[in-house]
């Protein structure tokens, strides 16, 4: 009975053999020709067919020319990668018999694989609407990968010249970033797989992921993803005290008491800033695995990984404005060794100095050398005074050659980089101060005033006047404190001159008090994206408190002169009003609920004047 009620085995051959078939459609007889393709687009068709019919057409390669394209379509779009191993090999096999005799196919194959680096969508359908919304859980999906990849390899073996044909197609089928993170995760992950076999392609891969991630980074900024953290954080605690209050039985404290940490603890709620957290932590992960090898590190690897990174840095991260994030790659491969992270400072060196780049180049430059000096806690201080020695120098003998011009006015369009530079060192001396003069109260002192930071204050370019006045708030209290250079006469009359700036906008004109082109950009404010923020953490110089003598220093407030959107990360923290002291917890989200943003950043600093 179970023999009878079986269905047969779709093992009928029509029509002779496939060269006898291909022959006839030569001649014109296609009868033959469609019932092949009829057979082979059969969604019910079994591995033993995939298997005869894929051993003749590995034997009959050299008659699938450019005219039998459509034939060569439907063996592509065979069901072959969840199949029995036996039909994986056989169609590896065809793959690479069919681009070694038939290059004119080598574009539709890359395409065909290039699309299986996404999991699949579940089909669904409701009343013939697809209502399909999620992708497929498939446990194999890691071993599909691993064929997809074996399948690249393979075809790349035979034909050499296969990156540049795969480039345009990996670009192409960049998944949108509305995508599933599921999906976007997948692509990327295969994408960075391939650099590992095609080493040529690493720098457009790295190229093209970091593109993406920037144009993530840019639509998501810092404040929303706060304000969406702030409303789902007040959402939870609404819900756990409806919940407390409805259902406090004893199979819940049961549950409590297990103390299960909820999933949601690690997203991010802002929906495009989860998806970039989790590319971050893929980015992070693969330069981990290229620079390391079996744990130890492997300095070949680590330089050349660097200088595609740096390339990369130049081409996307310097001009980008606004960036959050993405640009912690290189803030973590030169935690990686010393020498690293002074190439990196000298390479932006560079950049400052050579008059031949851009201004808003060289003014990015100078903020990345301040912010990396300020919060890299792999920077040692002797690094850092090295430095400020080079920054400094080249501050006085700027000073030396526009003191006595037609331009020695403060002009931030004419002397941006200058402007740069001096906010860069007063940024890097809040940071790093107690450390320059930690040990010997003396010494430090010494090479502090050897700085000569009271010429560059007085001179005629009035650096106070354009630095953000968190800043410079800071920098005064500091440098009043050791006695280096008194600033508050020049501040009172920056704020008496203190004028308007109409700047337009999309929304029309603006009339705002910055005079900061650059808008108060410290590229390595701190890092809040949940998962990849762990890597980031342990190598990052977060805000001190402030002590209760530094708080008695700053006590009368001064005219900030800025709008509050364009205020830094560095200065949003709030001093409370009651008992003077800064709480700030570290590397603690969660435990700041009056303001996220101000997680490792200063408090609002008053200036001090003196009596």
């Amino acid at each position: 009975d179970e023999f009878i009620s079986s269905p047969p085995r779709k093992t009928v051959r029509f029509g002779g053999t496939l060269t006898e078939i291909l022959l006839k459609y030569e001649k014109g007889d296609t009868t033959d020709f469609e019932l092949l393709k009829h057979q082979l687009s059969d969604p019910d068709i079994k591995d033993a067919q995939i298997i005869n019919w894929l051993h003749e057409f590995r034997a009959a390669v050299a008659y699938l020319t450019k005219e039998l394209e459509q034939l060569v379509n439907i063996l592509l779009k065979l069901p072959w990668l969840r199949r029995s191993r036996e039909v994986v090999e056989e169609y590896l096999g065809f793959l690479g018999n069919l681009v070694s005799a038939q290059t004119v196919h080598l574009r539709p194959c890359l395409r065909m694989i290039v699309s299986l680096f996404v999991p699949p969508r579940i089909t669904i359908r409701e009343d013939d609407v697809d209502i399909s919304d999620s992708d497929d859980d498939d446990e194999n999906i890691s071993e599909n990968f691993d064929t997809c990849h074996r399948a690249l390899q393979t075809v790349a073996r035979y034909v050499p010249s296969t990156p540049q044909f795969l480039m345009p197609i990996l670009v192409e089928f960049f998944p949108f970033i509305n995508k599933s993170e599921r999906t976007l995760e997948c692509y990327v992950h295969n994408l960075l797989r391939v650099t590992v076999y095609l080493p040529t392609l690493r720098l457009q891969i790295l190229e093209l992921i970091i593109e993406k991630l920037l144009k993530l980074d840019v639509s998501t900024p810092q404040q929303d993803i706060e304000d969406a953290e702030e409303t789902a954080n007040n959402h939870a605690s609404e819900e756990k005290s409806t919940e407390e209050g409805l259902f406090a039985m004893e199979e819940d404290e049961d549950k409590k008491g297990n103390k299960v940490v909820s999933p949601s603890i690690e997203r991010m709620a802002h929906p495009l800033a989860e998806r970039l957290d989790i590319l971050m932590t893929i980015l992070f992960s693969y330069i981990k695995d290229v620079c390391h090898v079996d744990g130890k590190l492997d300095i070949s690897n680590t330089k050349d990984l660097y200088r595609d990174l740096v390339s990369v840095f130049d081409k996307l991260i310097l001009p980008t404005h606004g960036s959050c994030h993405v640009q912690y790659f290189m803030f973590y491969i030169c935690s990686f060794k010393l020498g690293l992270a002074e190439a990196f400072l000298d390479h932006l060196w560079k950049k400052l100095q050579d008059p031949n780049n851009p201004s808003v180049i060289r003014q990015t430059a100078g903020s990345y050398i301040g912010s990396f000096l300020a919060r890299a806690k792999f920077i040692p201080i002797v690094t850092v005074k090295a430095c400020l020695d080079l920054l400094v120098n080249w501050l006085h003998k700027y000073i030396d050659n526009q003191d006595t011009g037609a331009n020695a006015y403060c002009d931030v369009a004419l002397h941006g980089p200058f402007y740069s530079t001096c906010q860069a060192v007063f940024y890097t001396l809040i940071f790093r101060h107690k450390q320059l003069l930690d040990g010997n109260l003396r010494k430090g002192l010494s090479y502090l005033q050897s700085l000569n930071f009271e010429r560059i204050v007085m001179c005629q370019l009035n650096p106070l006047k354009i630095c953000i006045p968190s800043v410079v708030n800071l920098f005064a209290a500091i440098t009043r404190k050791y006695q280096l250079v008194f600033c508050y006469t020049i501040i009172e009359r920056n704020n008496r001159q203190f004028i308007p700036v109409v700047r337009s906008g999309t929304g029309g004109d603006l009339v705002q008090t910055c005079t900061n082109p650059l808008d108060s950009f410290f590229p390595f404010d701190p890092y809040i994206l949940k998962r990849s923020k762990k890597t980031i953490d342990p190598m990052y110089q977060f805000w001190e408190e402030l002590s209760a003598e530094d708080l008695e220093n700053l006590k009368k407030p001064i005219k900030k002169g800025t709008s509050e959107d364009e205020d830094d990360d560095f200065l949003k923290g709030e001093t409370p009003q009651n008992d003077g002291v800064v709480e700030i917890a570290p590397n603690s989200y969660e435990s700041n609920t009056r303001s996220p943003v101000s997680i490792g950043s200063p408090a609002d600093c008053y200036v001090p004047y003196p009596l």
